[in-house]
């Protein structure tokens, strides 16, 4: 990840004062639409012309007190790697200017969703589970948010949770705490008082984020299921053990707490739908701007998760897809070779003839694969271990055991190469932690029986590169987990993503 040292415009140190929309930083960042203004801070919509995209950036007016503490933390959140949390591209602070670039997240925040009303509460409560996962990840890293409101959590166009300005908005807004331990407990309560919006549509803070407050009882704030009908008992419990409404158990206080506590929280497939049009663009709302109430969209109508048995049809139906389109393929390939036996007159048949080239291999498809229950693992994910990206990733369940708990003898990514292939070389990044073991293996059809082991690894960390020089023509390739890395006081697997090589025919 590059971090610049200097903002540069026309050959020169930038005037934040003479900032405006045309103005370049670091001779790359076009800045394009204001966004917010507020307490010297200002948001603007911006291109990145070298990767043509569109990024958020921070500029500082000179009397902006905290640009020094800004560009440090924002460097600092730029080493995080949850690929839920938003990404800082480049900071700068010298000669009187400074500027923070991070990720531009397309989609819809909590606050937009709850516009229509409270949300499904399984739904809600896993944009949540998922918001404290990853901030679980930046509290391990020394980092954490202090501004968790609806406007901070996103659902994004890409169908992933994105949380806003960890890190960022603490600096921006001059908050911080004297402790660690202060710091996890005033995020595990944000994340209680997103989990409350979430269930009943109301917010049980003091501060303005844009929903009307909880209602009391006797003084208190009410409970979600005491708010809103039909809440479960589990996610009312635990909303209500974060937030320190009902006697009972000590409050949930570290981030990593309330993740585990949500943890069993089913996954919907799909989650939360968007009531935007895919044509219409939404904007990060700004740190200083979170109180506006956005326009209501559309309430959309509700849908019920897929079952386990629903589910699981979708994955034999996609699996039979892929296999009809293999024999296709390879019918189609066999008459093609049947043709083609006779060679013609002047291609090389001598020793001197050019050996075959190696190219990269381009997935088709691939889909979480689970040996027993739905046959699925977080299907869902599944396309973003060959997306080209490693700020996103697949990941498993996760377990309780290493080892599944001895129910099973793996899970894995099963990837559809779209055509049979002679691969040489597969290199998977399977994140910073220790402890994994996988297999790789080959085959022509996508079941289990028909794939075999080409290749293990009982590291499996990091950027593992496995050869499969000499091995057979095959159509689907399966990462395999037979031991799972730690992961949050439990274990789970990932895969940020891959690169494939094979022989050109």
């Amino acid at each position: 990840m590059h971090v610049a040292s200097l903002a540069w415009c026309g050959g020169g140190p930038v005037s934040m004062s003479a900032v405006e929309p045309g103005t370049r930083l670091a001779d790359r960042f076009r800045l394009e639409d204001r966004v917010s203004e507020s307490g010297g801070a200002t948001l603007w919509k911006a291109i990145d012309e070298i990767l043509a995209r569109p990024v958020a950036v921070h500029t500082f007016s000179p009397e902006f007190p905290r640009e020094s503490e800004v560009v440090l933390a924002a460097r600092a959140a730029s080493r995080l790697t949850d690929p839920r949390l938003t990404q800082v591209f480049d900071a700068a602070d010298e000669d009187g200017t400074a500027y923070v670039v991070s990720e531009w997240v397309h989609g819809e925040s909590l606050l937009d969703l709850l516009a229509a009303g409270p949300m499904e509460p399984e739904r809600g409560a896993v944009l949540v589970a998922e918001a404290a996962e990853a901030l679980a990840h930046a509290h391990e890293a020394g980092m954490c948010h202090l501004n968790l409101t609806p406007g901070r959590l996103m659902w994004t166009e890409g169908g992933t949770v994105k949380l806003l300005g960890v890190g960022v908005d603490a600096a921006i807004l001059g908050r911080e705490a004297d402790s660690p331990e202060e710091a996890e407990h005033a995020d595990a309560e944000g994340l209680g008082r997103l989990l409350y919006a979430a269930l009943t549509g109301h917010w049980p803070g003091e501060d303005d984020c844009g929903l009307p407050p909880a209602p009391l009882d006797d003084g208190k704030i009410c409970t979600p299921r005491q708010v809103t009908a039909g809440v479960p008992g589990y996610l009312d419990t635990i909303a209500a053990r974060i937030l320190g409404v009902k006697r009972g158990p000590t409050p949930l206080a570290p981030p990593a707490e309330v993740a585990e506590a949500l943890s069993q929280v089913p996954r919907p497939v799909p989650a939360p739908a968007s009531t935007v049009p895919p044509s219409v663009e939404l904007r990060a709302e700004a740190v200083d701007t979170l109180h506006a109430r956005p326009v209501p969209p559309p309430p959309a109508p509700p849908r019920r998760p897929p079952g386990m048995f629903s589910r699981f049809l979708v994955t034999l139906v996609a699996l039979l897809v892929m296999a009809v389109v293999g024999v296709g393929a390879w019918s189609l390939g066999k008459s093609l070779g049947t043709e083609s036996e006779t060679p013609a007159s002047d291609a090389p048949t001598t020793p001197g003839a050019e050996p075959a080239k190696t190219v990269a291999l381009t997935p088709a498809g691939a889909i979480g694969f689970d040996p027993l229950g739905d046959g699925e693992e977080r299907n869902e994910l599944a396309p973003r271990a060959i997306d080209g990206s490693y700020g996103t990733d697949w990941h498993t369940e996760s377990y309780n055991d290493a080892k599944f708990g001895g129910l099973k003898k793996g899970v894995g990514l099963l990837i559809d190469l779209g055509r049979d292939a002679k691969l040489t070389k597969v290199m998977v990044d399977f994140g910073d932690v220790p402890g994994g073991s996988a297999e790789l293996k080959l085959g022509g059809e996508p079941t289990p029986e028909a794939l075999t082991v080409a290749a293990s690894t009982k590291e499996a960390m990091g950027k593992v590169t496995f050869d499969l020089a000499g091995s057979e023509p095959s159509r689907y390739l399966m990462v395999w987990f037979t031991e799972l890395p730690p992961y949050q006081n439990r274990f789970r697997g990932m895969i940020l993503d891959l690169e494939i090589t094979a022989t050109e025919d």
